[in-house]
């Protein structure tokens, strides 16, 4: 029953778990000293073990062929949800009034997304979907990142969530991603109350754990999440209609206005209650440098950190 800390990641190639653990630590430990939790930053700094802990899964989706590079093992069901997730994902920079040459930029990837605006075949429509993603990393703030090395990567990656979203096949076989995912998720909770940072697909995978979950959630916090996207992941989120967790106490969701992987947010607006009446509650972020999807840059605020840093001694875990 001891109190843990929990971090979820998002999309992105496989990487040592001990190593990412690390970096989200250290960065979580600076937006902490920023925010006046010095205390709680000397703790995460001196290496807690069991009580830190990240819940992973990059290595599910290097077996089942759809990480990184690797778009060749995309089907039709994914493809067809991957589409419509780049279009909104194009169409919310598109709304957010970006400068010209952003515009000029995503108004062209979209064109290339469904050039004919007819249906594709599914070699069409991932050769359409690469060439509308190489288009987008010529966006200079990615293109300076030198996050992923190519469209066809960025593709790979994005490609993740339709992998999740997709649910796999029937229970005849052995199960489906989501619900692999989702175990590790539970397995890294534990039994007893714990504080929790989900990071983009994380937070999608996150939120439906938690609605499986049985111990108390004092704070469940979501960094660049894109549950808010409309035509595919808020349709898609087990329950319907999308309510917060029973088990949660209390919900920050944070997003950077630069991220161009987040939704603006509305989950205040369109989520249900829980029992006891909570709400998400967003708050822009502003990160420094070209790459703002990051976890570690979210986690480096001391907006974030604060309320992270607050719960875990709240719930005695220094």
């Amino acid at each position: 029953m001891a109190p843990r800390l929990v971090f979820v990641h998002g999309i992105g190639r496989p990487a040592d778990p001990e190593i990412r653990l690390l970096a989200w630590t250290r960065a979580l430990a600076e937006g902490a000293v920023a925010a006046g939790h010095s205390r709680f930053a000397q703790w995460l700094q001196a290496g807690p073990k069991d009580a830190v802990t990240l819940a992973y899964y990059g290595d599910l989706f290097a077996r089942a062929g759809a990480q990184g590079a690797s778009v060749d093992a995309i089907g039709e069901p994914e493809m067809e949800i991957l589409t419509r997730f780049l279009r909104e994902l194009l169409e919310e920079q598109l709304a957010d009034g970006p400068a010209d040459d952003v515009r000029d930029v995503m108004e062209r990837a979209l064109l290339q997304l469904s050039p004919d605006g007819q249906s594709q075949g599914l070699g069409e429509a991932i050769r359409h979907a690469v060439n509308a993603m190489t288009t987008v990393l010529s966006v200079r703030p990615l293109r300076k990142a030198g996050h992923w090395a190519s469209g066809t990567y960025l593709l790979g990656d994005l490609a993740q969530v339709a992998g999740y979203l997709g649910r796999g096949e029937g229970a005849a076989g052995p199960p489906a991603l989501d619900v692999r995912i989702r175990a590790r998720i539970s397995e890294a909770l534990g039994d007893g109350p714990a504080v929790v940072a989900a990071h983009s697909l994380g937070s999608v995978a996150a939120f439906e754990a938690l609605h499986r979950h049985a111990a108390d959630i004092p704070l469940f916090t979501t960094l660049g999440s894109p549950i808010a996207m409309r035509s595919v992941v808020w349709s898609r989120l087990d329950p319907q209609p999308p309510r917060t967790p029973e088990q949660v106490g209390r919900w920050l969701n944070f997003w950077d206005r630069d991220d161009v992987i987040v939704a603006r947010p509305r989950l205040e607006r369109d989520i249900k209650p829980n029992a006891a009446g909570v709400l998400p509650a967003s708050s822009r972020v502003d990160s420094d440098g070209m790459w703002t999807h990051s976890a570690v840059k979210y986690l480096r605020q001391p907006a974030v950190a604060g309320p992270i840093a607050e719960t875990a001694e709240m719930i005695g875990l220094l």
